[in-house]
């Protein structure tokens, strides 16, 4: 079946430091490059005051404009202000973040002059519509749906904020899916050849900025998920934080001054450490240059990949623990793991890969996929799937998930009563009843629902509240159900039922109340418009700028070539007329860019007719020197391309309203000013 607007859906790898997009195309999967010809982009949005960048342009900007550069928003999307990790990473981050309604963490910046702030939801909508945006420019289509992937280790909440970052941008959010699922998928796809017997496949997944792990078996199209485990903070980025800390205080035993009083030496710091640590998986041993880190001081030092990994060998023995924690749930000895394919860029570190291969008996990674590729691979293959935009090569594959982690209730004791255990296969339904009130003639009960692996209740992640009218009994004598339903996105569905009275009730759990209210998201879905429209207005002023000055170069260079030969007369005209434009435009700094175009055309009718009439004089006395036709008509073509100078001005300015105040007048001025003078001197 072909694809259409209607059924065009794409897979959108939604990463920490970068993400990917994909599309399943001619019969197999496309990477999509970006405008700069890149295949993944920097998840990244950088604020001025005069735009808003996203991307390549942004992470550009992140080290003259730290603290209006947001990265890492996946580490705060579904998290809690007060959330221990958040702290942790605001010591490293060089932009602001503050506590917001319900202790939300908000991100501030100055955006034209004014402060605003950003749930970290609404950044990532910004990165999610610029990979929308490079796979339109790709596929010369509109795009509306899209299956996005989310580390196995993500939380309900974590997975319903970056539904609604999706929401946001008017994405129609297909299906949330699992990262190393995702990249099960890419793996199948690539050795479907050899796949024609069960095989166990452990998927290992360490971004910049999460870590999963996930084991599952492949028979020909069938994934079956076993267990998954994680850590949704843990990555390359806390390897580059490691790498940071111990030069920074290597810096200040040096020179007695602490770079992080400075948000820019902290990021051009950050930058270089982030190369090193690239480096050092290809070499042994290389070097930290930064020119006038801190009040001038240069900074220069050496780092071998032995303290490197001396410098994160906890982190990467949590990664193997992981491993070995996610082998056990599996309930599969490790002799029985077929393969172990590594996804993610920080997969490439050396010592991890050792680390790995002795945990696995020397056995040889699998590398044949493409670690920064894989994830958004795996996410356009189940994009077609579900658009039915796919061929036969894929329409009967069976993709069976899992939940990370154990979902149920407390109890009248703080007890944390499971209803559906960890790593059970989704999309699936379970109940648990005999739950009874411990008061007498209570009218209603309070449900809270848990998520995590803790016995106490409250040592797990909280998930919502809500409440069921129960009849009024003596304690015990009412007989209460739970029912837990999750989807293929992995967000859940409790309903709990007094089974004498047939009393109900049901809610759809995404946070504590809604971390999002549908206010709020339609709020950002008029903003994510607006920004857009601003975006499209600043390309469009760029254009216009850029056409003011070609304009005016190209009568510059025109009036230098014919100055000596103007008559006197029209030396006068085109004198006057040029100095009539300086003072209008000295005199109407806020006129629209429509009035600019107006005056230019004046102009234009003053000089056009002065210097067609010059230039064809002086294509006469060429061909009369030349003596030959076809250099003449060479002259000719050359000579008329530099009269041409009308620049379609009302195609450029009926779309645009633009203030001349965007615009950088003295040099107009200063331009016009030199026509002049080259007028004068002949």
């Amino acid at each position: 079946m072909g694809k259409t607007s209607q059924n065009l859906a794409i897979g959108i790898d939604l990463g920490t430091t970068y993400s990917c997009v994909a599309v399943w195309e001619n019969d197999g999967v496309e990477i999509i490059v970006n405008e700069q010809g890149n295949r993944t982009t920097p998840s990244c949005v950088s604020f001025t005051d005069s735009q808003r960048m996203v991307g390549e342009a942004a992470k550009n900007k992140a080290a003259s404009n730290p603290t209006n550069t947001v990265f890492d928003a996946k580490r705060l999307i579904g998290r809690k202000f007060n959330d221990t990790h958040v702290q942790n990473d605001m010591k490293h981050w060089p932009f602001k973040v503050i506590s917001g309604k319900d202790d939300n963490p908000m991100i501030v910046v100055n955006y034209k002059s004014e402060e605003k702030q950003f749930p970290p939801e609404e950044i990532s909508s910004m990165v999610l519509a610029k990979m929308r945006e490079t796979a339109e420019a790709y596929l010369g289509s509109t795009v509306k749906n899209a299956v996005i992937t989310v580390p196995a280790y993500f939380d309900n909440s974590q997975r319903r904020s970056t539904k609604e970052a999706g929401a946001i941008i008017g994405l129609n959010v297909m299906r949330i899916i699992n990262e190393p699922t995702a990249a099960a998928l890419a793996y199948g796809l690539h050795k479907k050849a050899t796949l024609g017997y069960k095989r166990n496949i452990l998927i290992f997944d360490l971004g910049g900025g999460t870590f999963d792990v996930t084991l599952l078996t492949i028979t020909n199209n069938k994934f079956d998920v076993l267990a998954t485990d994680g850590d949704t903070h843990l990555g390359g980025e806390d390897f580059d934080n490691n790498m940071v800390n111990h030069f920074v205080e290597h810096f200040k035993t040096k020179h007695k001054k602490d770079i992080r009083e400075s948000p820019r030496a902290l990021r051009r710091l950050r930058t270089a450490c982030e190369k090193a640590k690239r480096i050092l998986s290809s070499t042994t041993e290389t070097t930290i240059d930064v020119d006038s880190l801190y009040e001038g001081i240069d900074f220069c030092a050496t780092i071998t990949r032995a303290k490197f990994n001396e410098l994160n060998k906890d982190l990467f023995r949590k990664c193997v623990y992981i491993v070995e924690r996610c082998a056990l749930d599996a309930g599969m000895d490790r002799s029985s793991v077929d393969d172990v394919v590594l996804v993610g860029g920080s997969s490439r570190i050396p010592k991890i890969q050792e680390l790995l291969q002795e945990l696995f008996n020397g056995k040889d990674l699998c590398k044949s996929i493409n670690p920064d590729e894989a994830v958004a691979y795996g996410a356009a293959v189940q994009a077609a799937i579900l658009s039915g935009g796919g061929s036969d090569k894929i329409q009967d594959i069976v993709l069976r998930d899992v939940t990370p982690l154990s979902l149920g209730v407390s109890d009248y004791f703080g007890a944390f009563n499971v209803v559906i255990p960890k790593n059970t296969t989704i999309p699936t339904t379970m109940s648990d009843g005999g739950y009874t009130t411990m008061s007498d003639y209570l009218s209603q009960i309070s449900i809270n629902v848990y998520e995590g692996e803790r016995a106490r209740a409250e040592d797990n992640h909280f998930l919502g509240r809500f409440v069921l009218p129960i009849p009024i009994e003596r304690r015990g004598g009412v007989d209460v159900k739970y029912c837990f339903s999750i989807d293929e996105n992995g967000i859940l569905d409790v309903t709990a039922e007094e089974l004498k009275s047939g009393k109900k009730a049901n809610k759809i759990i995404t946070n504590d109340g809604q971390r999002l209210s549908s206010e709020e998201i339609a709020r950002m879905v008029k903003e994510a418009e607006q920004y857009k429209t601003e975006d499209e207005e600043f390309k469009k002023m760029t254009e216009a700028k850029n056409a003011v000055e070609n304009y005016l170069f190209s009568v510059k260079d025109a009036i230098n070539e014919i100055s000596s030969c103007l008559p006197k007369a029209d030396k006068k005209r085109t004198k006057d007329a040029i100095e009539q434009t300086i003072a209008w435009i000295k005199a109407n700094s806020n006129a629209k860019f429509e009035e600019l175009v107006r005056k230019m055309e004046e102009l234009e009718i003053v000089l056009n007719p002065i210097i067609t009439k010059v230039m064809e004089k002086k294509d006469t006395v060429d061909k009369a020197d030349i003596g030959t036709s076809r250099s003449s008509n060479v002259s000719t073509r050359t000579r008329r391309s530099k009269t041409d100078m009308v620049l379609k001005w009302s195609g450029l300015a009926l779309s645009t309203s633009i203030s001349l105040l965007n615009f950088d007048l003295g040099e107009m001025a200063s331009c016009l000013s030199e026509i002049v003078g080259l007028i004068c001197e002949s």
